[in-house]
């Protein structure tokens, strides 16, 4: 799991034990310490006060001594933050400190700054402390030498209010429930909602007699959004003066430790004590197992874990007892080696091909843009529904909503119950609107209802957010499919692209249909067969899946309260969030919009949409319990889990490693095409808006055979540039695929669904109002997004209703609509005026 290299050795021949450690401007620093002169055990501790700097160059490694701490001290805790490393408490042979300071380095001069930093509230030594945001964290500790001072206080200096020095101080959040100690291991890693502090073992002291030492190996959570703790499981065995730090998304890796068997007898061994286990440990957040994670070469402990350009850091430490280690060892994370196989190859590149063919074959069937744009409109009813359902599905859907049920719970299912919900919205109004005018675009309804200046605006907001939406959908597939194959995310988005770019530009929507239709049985077919492996998977049943998934709390479905921001999200922003998003979705997208065009009359549009929202609710269940069944599994067998495989890639790495072979390519491929499907959507719909809304009413083609070439053109170049985008997107750090989606869902479809809803639902409402309140409601979305904390699934709803109330005001104040409305808004559908 770890590959150990040595760094050149610290200056100081001895080593240290008790050091600050830390990363700043690409440096490592390690400061003071403690140790023992030889020979060893004829000698007291000394105390030091070097500060040393590890720097990187192209010739290698160099040691510079760049000056020294205000004072000898050693058994602090230290944090690495953008501005320097901040060094907490500490002691030396007389006293413990509460004072606190920021060692910075300057490459210029090649010496450290010294800053003091507030005291904490009381002396503090053998403590530990971790860094979440902005905020620094100091748990446990002794407030002398002795160890029955061990306190369980819990500490926090918020760094952000650094310029403000009336409330830059330590504050005193509620201490640790667990038994005083020190000597813990302190680290912050996400626990699949957010990202929370672990207070791992380290050692008490219940009675004045050294006997009564009690060496812990429990483990505490604590939440800084709530400021509440829980118990979470023990360790596999004790763990003091530990050495540890958080790995990929949710893993904790703990690289050293003393476990206290031999604690009572060093005094005894002396030179031929063995040291401390060289077994590495393993604690995963989110299914809160331990595991082993292999043998390591040396243990030291009172040391800190550092990271240092994608590699664990190990400086100095102790080894054992009296006895410090001057070595520097350097850890990279090595991921499983997994082979893909030849028939999972084979499996996959066919699957992909046949998605070509399909295209290759609908090519000869266009003759004009109302083949290439809707099929020319004999699609039938249950092909259109599924490649509705396709579309909102996604890849993302696929690997998204797993793992957001693996990582927290069902709360987010409540948002495809609101599908159905809006379907009539969809068949009783939308639909009407866009079949009574035989709209090719959906946004020829807003040229009719406002202006042609309207129409264009929400063209070209749905153009960005499909370009947006195809590299979005690319990027994240690509990271999440890059444990299941040995492309990496780039290659993946390539392959996806060009593939797309192949069968869309030449099969138009009715190539996308069909391969939405295929993909969509192989991608529900895979998941069955996934649950069904999973449960036997993990030794149990389905009654035994369920109640250790309750046991969990992995089938909540609500949170009551009414915090916007929390990321434990409301019920309420649930469904506010859904109704809105599938009412923009539905009613706005011409994606979907685009589908129900494509059958033959209003009566099959409508069992199209139903097909839809029918298929969502055994879907979703279906989906949101491989999440639980993945958690189950891995809860089962935590030795499977890969640090180096983020949240979003659990079930690709299912899929890969544990499906028979053959069927994971058939899997893999699958979402391939999902993806696929998703993009080619994309590519053709905004290829329809473009001709549609921007080249035919200025008449730039003379005949219909113009026409579709421009359109087989806008095809390929808005696939080209989805890609590209999508190459530019690729971040491994994102923490959820499906956070991300809804946050890109959220900023452009609420203008789209704002613009519809005023249309149709109000009769005063003109174009000048539409576009204020499409242009204000934009404006707050972005506001939303980059200055607020608000939950994203909101964003939509704040911009149908910021749209519509600024597009109704604006539209009293300046006007009524002079334009006929007859079929145009919920009044005068009939061709009736209402009141």
């Amino acid at each position: 799991m770890y590959q150990w290299t040595e760094l050149p050795a610290l200056p100081e021949e001895l080593g240290v034990a008790g050091p600050f450690a830390g990363v700043h401007r690409d440096a490592l620093i390690v400061a003071g310490g403690a140790n023992f002169p030889k020979p060893v055990w004829d000698n007291d501790k000394v105390w030091h006060d070097k500060i040393y700097v590890l720097r990187r160059s192209d010739d290698g490694y160099t040691w510079n001594e760049a000056g020294t701490l205000p004072r000898r001290i050693a058994y602090g805790a230290a944090v690495s933050t953008a501005d320097g490393v901040l060094c907490l408490g500490g002691n030396d042979s007389v006293d413990t400190f509460a004072s606190t300071f920021l060692l910075r380095w300057d490459p210029s001069t090649e010496r450290i700054e010294t800053i003091d930093y507030p005291p904490l509230p009381q002396p503090c030594v053998y403590a530990s402390a971790a860094l979440i945001g902005d905020t620094v964290y100091l748990v446990g500790g002794q407030n002398d030498a002795s160890l029955s001072s061990a306190g369980d206080q819990l500490f926090a200096l918020d760094l952000s209010l650094k310029d403000q020095p009336e409330r830059f101080r330590w504050q005193t959040l509620p201490p640790c429930p667990g038994p005083t100690r020190a000597f813990n291991l302190t680290v912050a890693q996400h626990n699949g909602f957010q990202d929370c502090l672990y207070v791992i073992g380290g050692r008490r002291q219940s009675t004045s007699d050294e006997s009564s030492i009690e060496f812990l190996s429990d483990v505490w959570e604590y939440d800084p959004a709530s400021a509440t703790w829980r118990a979470r499981s023990d360790a596999p065995r004790p763990i003091m003066a530990g050495v540890g730090i958080d790995v990929g998304q949710s893993h904790i890796a703990v690289l050293g430790g003393a476990d206290g068997s031999l604690f009572f007898k060093a005094d005894d061994l002396k030179d031929d004590h063995p040291g401390f286990p060289k077994t590495a440990l393993a604690y995963h957040t989110i299914t809160d197992t331990w595991t082993e994670a292999g043998s390591i070469p040396a243990n030291h402990v009172t040391t800190i874990a550092v990271d240092w350009n994608d590699r664990i850091i190990i400086p100095s430490g102790e080894v054992r007892p009296r006895v410090r280690s001057a070595k520097i060892w350097a850890l990279e994370r090595i991921a499983s080696d997994h082979q893909f196989g030849t028939v999972n190859y084979v499996v996959l590149v066919t699957y992909l091909l046949a998605m070509v063919g399909v295209g290759v074959y609908f090519a000869r069937k266009n003759k004009d843009t109302n083949d290439f744009f809707r099929g020319g409109q004999c699609i039938p009813w249950w092909a259109a529904g599924c490649s509705i359902f396709a579309t909102m599905l996604s890849s993302l859907t696929f690997t998204g909503i797993p793992s957001k049920a693996f990582a927290q719970d069902w709360v987010y299912a409540v948002g495809n119950f609101m599908i159905p919900v809006v379907a009539f919205l969809a068949v009783y109004i939308a639909m009407p609107f866009y079949r009574r005018i035989d709209a090719t675009s959906a946004y020829e309804y807003l040229e009719k209802r406002f202006s042609r200046a309207v129409r264009l605006f929400g063209s070209a907001s749905f153009t960005l957010f499909h370009v947006f939406r195809m590299a979005v959908v690319m990027s994240l597939t690509g990271l999440a499919l890059a444990v299941a194959t040995p492309l990496t995310p780039a290659q993946s988005v390539m392959l996806m692209g060009v593939l797309s770019i192949l069968y869309c530009t030449m099969g138009g929507v009715e190539a996308v249909i069909w391969t939405d239709t295929i993909q969509t049985v192989v991608l529900l077919g895979g998941a069955i067969l996934a649950i069904w492996l999973l449960i036997s998977g993990a030794g149990t049943d389905l009654v035994g899946f369920i109640e250790i998934g309750r046991q969990h709390e992995k089938f909540s479905m609500a949170n009551l309260h009414w915090d916007v921001t929390q990321t434990q999200v409301a019920l309420w922003v649930i469904i506010v969030g859904a109704i809105a998003q599938n009412v923009s979705s539905y009613t706005a997208d011409q994606a979907v919009v685009q589908r129900y065009m494509t059958t033959a009359d209003r009566r099959l549009a409508a069992r199209s949409i139903w097909t839809n929202a029918l298929m969502t609710i055994p879907a979703t269940f279906l989906f949101f319990s491989i999440g639980t069944a993945l958690y189950v599994f891995y809860r089962a067998h935590p030795e499977k889990l890969d640090p180096t495989v983020t949240t979003d890639q659990i079930f690709p790495m299912f899929i890969a490693r544990e499906m028979p072979i053959g069927i994971a390519g058939l899997i893999v491929a699958g979402v391939f095409a999902a993806a696929q499907s998703t993009v080619s959507t994309s590519m053709n719909s905004v290829a329809t808006t473009i001709v549609t809304d921007f080249m035919r009413p200025w008449q730039t083609c003379q005949t219909e055979a113009g026409y579709l070439k421009a359109a087989r053109w806008w095809t390929f170049a808005i696939g080209v540039t989805g890609t590209l985008f999508g190459l530019a997107f690729v971040d491994p750090n994102i923490k959820s695929l499906f956070d991300a989606f809804i946050k890109v869902i959220g900023l452009f479809m609420g203008v789209l669904g704002g613009l519809f809803v005023l249309g149709a639902f109000s009769r005063r409402a003109n174009a000048t109002g539409a576009l204020i309140g499409g242009v204000v409601g934009a404006g707050v979305m972005y506001w939303l997004w980059q200055f607020t904390s608000v939950n994203g699934y909101l964003y939509t709803a704040c911009g149908i209703s910021t749209c519509f109330a600024v597009g109704y005001l604006t539209s009293l104040v300046t006007g009524s609509q002079a334009s006929r409305l007859d079929g145009l808004t919920i009044y005068t559908l009939r061709g009736t005026s209402g009141n």
